[in-house]
């Protein structure tokens, strides 16, 4: 329990940067929570399963206020989202299983290359070009299984992989980020869902606390503090320039992606 200031503040500077640049924290939550769990000496190889799946958690909670938000606003198209979830689902609680069974090194790899891509797509501003139209329900799911499967190997809503697929098929750029938000939704839950599973269906002793591989006391306490945040940075997003935040942002994941390569070696 003597950590419970870390993983609130952890979760009040998610929080804030989810509310002020409509992103998700898991880039962020993830590799902080390794470096919390490895100072309380959990078990070495079970570390990284258990900071994605506390994070898969924590989304779920998170989606929901952003998902109501976008919805208000006219900006989900629903029939997207009943096409590509079942591909989302499919695929992410495929992703969670083979997680359990890839040892923490090859996960680290994978999150290390992951996390220097997104900064740098969100550096530079990377975005596709409009070149083809939404697939038929086939095609769906198999984009849904793929952004299920990456998003469960990284523990992130998605919208980082679903904004870009929608935008590139010619969805107007707000009904992408407002579809890719209710996405996210069932990302979560699926990814919750079978890092518990596959947490608990495993031999080695997990610390005490956790559920499968969802340590609750550090979910309870991220998801009070970046509930209470979230709205703060949604209010100074219309007060203040954010491209300097932005940068601020990448700078971050720039340096967690260099703490946790260096970790490697």
């Amino acid at each position: 329990m003597e950590w419970w200031p870390v993983y609130l503040i952890l979760g009040a500077v998610v929080g804030f940067f989810a509310g002020l640049l409509g992103i998700g924290g898991g880039l962020i939550i993830v590799p902080v929570l390794t470096f919390i769990f490895s100072a309380q000496h959990f078990p070495p190889d079970r570390i990284l399963h258990l900071a994605l799946g506390t994070t898969m958690a924590a989304i779920i909670f998170t989606s929901v206020s952003s998902l109501r938000t976008h919805h208000l606003h006219g900006a989900v198209n629903w029939q997207v989202v009943k096409y590509i979830t079942p591909g989302i689902i499919v695929g992410t609680l495929g992703g969670a299983t083979l997680v359990s069974m890839l040892p923490s090194r090859i996960l680290s790899i994978f999150f290390v290359v992951f996390i220097y891509f997104a900064a740098t797509q969100m550096l530079l501003k990377i975005t596709p070009k409009p070149s083809r139209k939404l697939p038929g329900r086939a095609g769906m799911f198999g984009a849904g299984s793929i952004i299920g499967v990456i998003s469960s190997f990284v523990a992130i809503g998605g919208g980082l992989l679903t904004v870009p697929f929608l935008s590139s098929c010619n969805v107007k750029l707000q009904h992408a980020i407002g579809t890719a938000a209710a996405v996210g939704f069932p990302i979560a839950v699926a990814g919750a869902i079978g890092y518990i599973a596959n947490g608990m269906a495993q031999s080695q002793p997990l610390p005490e606390y956790s559920l499968g591989y969802v340590y609750l006391p550090a979910l309870g306490w991220v998801v009070l503090a970046s509930t209470l945040t979230a709205p703060l940075g949604a209010k100074m997003t219309h007060s203040m320039r954010t491209s300097t935040l932005r940068r601020i942002f990448v700078v971050l994941l720039y340096l967690l992606g260099t703490k946790m390569l260096i970790g490697l070696f």
